[in-house]
């Protein structure tokens, strides 16, 4: 689907985007791309991130990929450097790395909590610090996607809830401290979403879509689209105001709490 804004609203820019191999995060990354930005994509498997990368020079983009694992500071650090040899100074810093899968806090290791924990929180902390250096002039933005589950807990998801909650007050933090510096802090918590992972998981079945869709107040899941045009949004020069923000995607399912969506997922 084409963005809703008018064209090249960051030509020439600079976007650095972890978890950029797949899901949201890639959907962004090509919305940032068709609006005229350089992309830099980060992630995990190669093979992933050479094919977004394809994909987005096909249609006539600029983008790069770079293997890095967010927990690894170092690694961080020299995929940020390799993107300003190849683009120049950074603009753009979306972090959008991050695990999940579903389990009772009795049923998890220890292990299992501390990974996400760190995909998603040390990672969010390890980006932005290591950008900060090519990021701290007037008009740069950082980005994180959150969740609802920051501030709505879910059965089987502690660990997620509380690595959301820390990326969260990242963003908060972050706005106050290099305000100053002109870098606008901002994060995204977007509900169900069409085509991802993490629904497909959830919703394996069309009695189940369904069900789930019935406990969300607009009715539908939202799309991959839906979250790129409101990140292209808060980090274009129209949000230039805007920071420390978390901004709620999620059609109204939040407020309903997790009760409605959890008796769907239960049947």
């Amino acid at each position: 689907m084409p963005s809703i804004f008018r064209d090249h609203l960051l030509q020439d820019k600079v976007a650095f985007v972890t978890g950029g191999g797949s899901g949201i995060n890639l959907r962004i990354a090509e919305r940032y791309a068709e609006h005229g930005a350089k992309v830099a994509l980060v992630g995990r498997t190669r093979e992933k991130l050479d094919s977004a990368v394809s994909a987005i020079k096909t249609k006539g983009g600029s983008a790069a990929g770079f293997a890095a694992d967010v927990r690894d500071y170092d690694a961080v650090e020299s995929a940020l450097k390799k993107t300003h040899e190849e683009f120049g100074e950074i603009d753009i810093l979306l972090c959008g790395a991050a695990g999940n899968f579903p389990a009772h806090a009795l049923g998890m290791s220890p292990n299992g909590f501390k990974s996400v924990i760190d995909i998603d929180l040390l990672g969010t902390f390890n980006t932005c610090r290591a950008a900060f250096e090519y990021l701290h002039k007037p008009g740069a933005s950082i980005l994180s996607i959150s969740a609802t589950h920051a501030f709505t807990p879910f059965a089987m998801q502690s660990h997620v809830c509380a690595a959301k909650a820390g990326v969260d007050m990242i963003t908060r933090t972050l706005a106050i401290e290099w305000g100053r510096e002109g870098v606008r802090v901002n994060s995204i918590a977007p509900g169900p979403i069409a085509d991802t992972e993490g629904m497909r998981r959830l919703s394996p079945t069309e009695e189940i879509k369904q069900k789930l869709t019935q406990s969300i107040p607009l009715g539908r899941f939202g799309t991959k689209d839906e979250i790129a045009d409101l990140a292209l949004f808060l980090c274009s020069d129209a949000a230039c105001y805007i920071t420390g923000a978390v901004f709620v995607c999620d059609g109204g399912q939040s407020l309903l709490g997790s009760g409605a969506f959890m008796s769907a997922l239960a049947g």
